[in-house]
């Protein structure tokens, strides 16, 4: 049975207002929720981003059950893989049996603020490897110490170490990026319902959950819903390449600016219609995603957690 879970969009949102939402998703009866991870949102309009690791801490005191996962971290660059694994191993003791580590090959807009060479995606599926490898050597509490290609670690050891295994859902588009996902990870991610993606996965001897993640634009005036969305989230117009390479939310800017209201009104579901967004989720159901996050564009969370109730819910179960 499909898993729906809540997306808590760090871009959007400041710190506070990201722990009332897991607060409300918990309470609304989502089944997880997965939190974005990055140092610069895409666009100025959206106007926040929040260091993730300080809102887990804070979101571990105001949820009882929930789980919740990043989604993604890159620990490949802008941050080395053993600080990574020791604020994982932390976030993982405050959350027991509910945090998981989303990774992936990340995106230029937040890994080169530290100055360094943005790598090619043929090295960054390495770096990404060797990273998750040294995370795991210390999470089992044994001191590590790592010369590779890429990161060195001497006479490391975390004293707080995860209570259980951490699941690794590593993102991936492709069927490279899938058959390594296979071998390093636990679980899947994906931003879009890609067969041959999940195939690549499967095959690879990928095993665990596989998630995706549906974004929508709720309000009860459709022209209103696209407006926001438009205003808000038009770096969802931005294809494949471009959103991994480009630097700065200026050039997203630039480039969402051919991104028209009636390209996001056909793209993203808007407006207050529950079944525009179950035929959005159905493929993702149908690729094979057991694990499914709606990212509700705005400010109005409030209407939409309503919404989740009264319509949207039931509707997305009846898959």
């Amino acid at each position: 049975m499909t898993e729906w879970g809540y997306t808590l969009s760090s871009e959007e949102h400041g710190p506070q207002a990201l722990v009332d939402y897991a607060a409300q998703a918990e309470e609304a009866g989502f089944d997880f929720l997965t939190v974005s991870d990055h140092f610069h949102p895409w666009l100025e309009a959206q106007g926040n981003s929040p260091f993730v690791w300080s809102t887990l801490g804070a979101v571990s005191a105001r949820t009882q059950r929930i789980p919740i996962g990043t989604g993604v971290t890159c620990p490949i660059q802008r941050i080395h893989p053993a600080i990574v694994a020791h604020a994982a191993a932390t976030s993982a003791a405050l959350l027991p049996g509910r945090f998981f580590l989303g990774v992936g090959t990340g995106e230029a807009l937040n890994e080169h603020v530290t100055g360094e060479r943005w790598p090619a995606i043929e090295v960054r599926r390495e770096m990404l490897v060797e990273a998750v490898q040294v995370m795991r050597a210390l999470w089992s509490g044994e001191t590590v110490d790592h010369w590779g290609t890429y990161y060195t670690v001497e006479n490391a050891r975390l004293f707080t170490t995860p209570p259980e295994d951490i699941p690794v859902i590593v993102s991936a588009f492709g069927q490279a990026a899938g058959e390594i996902a296979a071998e390093i990870g636990d679980g899947l991610w994906t931003t879009h319902p890609d067969e041959t993606t999940v195939k690549a996965f499967r095959e690879g001897g990928g095993e665990g959950p596989i998630y995706g993640q549906v974004t929508v634009c709720w309000a009860e005036d459709r022209d209103q819903a696209i407006e926001t969305a438009h205003r808000i989230w038009t770096n969802s117009g931005v294809p494949g390449q471009l959103s991994q390479d480009l630097p700065t939310w200026t050039h997203f800017q630039q480039v969402s600016s051919l991104v028209t209201p009636e390209m996001i009104g056909q793209s993203v579901p808007c407006g207050p219609d529950a079944a525009a967004i179950v035929d959005k989720a159905r493929p993702y159901v149908d690729a094979g995603c057991t694990h499914i996050h709606v990212h509700q564009i705005g400010p109005d969370q409030a209407g939409f957690f309503r919404f989740w109730q009264r319509e949207l819910a039931p509707a997305l179960r009846d898959l």
